[in-house]
């Protein structure tokens, strides 16, 4: 396997991570929680997903050919109000990584070094990916937190739970012992 199919198979495992730690804490909040946020300047947990899926509509269509701001795309509005319903949300969700992952899994090893342009400034496409994995990363990050502060005591783990590192750490290593 070459550098560069490494490369995107780490990239839209990376993407397929960061999305499904999004989705186990959507799947524990309701609208109204998912509506909640800490401060009066802080954004909701909808308000970060309409971000995001507005973010990834303008970047990765026409990923190669256009500009990734796309001059339709009202990012002011993308933290303004949220949905009306879970279900609006989750679409706006699916819309978003739907077009990300076409867009990479339509990439080729020559596309890699391809020059293309965000806001006018030009990226490679490599660069252009690792700006938008660290990117959706820091929201999901920004999720999480907010899903702790709602459900607190009710939170149900995402990764390793408290006091579980150890055997944690002795499953893995049990699980990928070498034969």
């Amino acid at each position: 396997m070459s550098i560069q199919n490494e490369y995107l198979e780490c990239v839209i495992a990376n993407f397929k991570s960061i999305k499904d730690l999004g989705e186990k804490i959507i799947s524990q909040l309701d609208i109204e929680e998912l509506h909640w946020s800490p401060t009066s300047e802080s954004n909701s947990i909808a308000i970060i997903i309409k971000h995001i899926s507005g973010n990834m509509i303008s970047r990765w269509t026409d990923f190669l050919t256009t500009d990734g701001e796309k001059p339709n795309r009202n990012r002011d509005n993308e933290f303004e109000e949220g949905y009306s319903t879970k279900k609006a949300l989750l679409q706006a969700w699916e819309d978003g990584w739907g077009i990300l992952f076409a867009t990479l899994h339509s990439l080729t090893e020559d596309d890699l070094l391809k020059t293309i342009y965000i806001r006018g400034e030009a990226h490679s496409v490599i660069k252009a990916i690792q700006r938008q994995v660290s990117h959706y990363s820091y929201h999901i990050g920004q999720i999480v937190y907010i899903g702790k502060q709602i459900k607190n005591e009710n939170w149900s783990s995402l990764s390793v739970p408290k006091g579980k590192s150890l055997e944690y750490l002795e499953d893995m290593l049990k699980q990928h012992k070498q034969k």
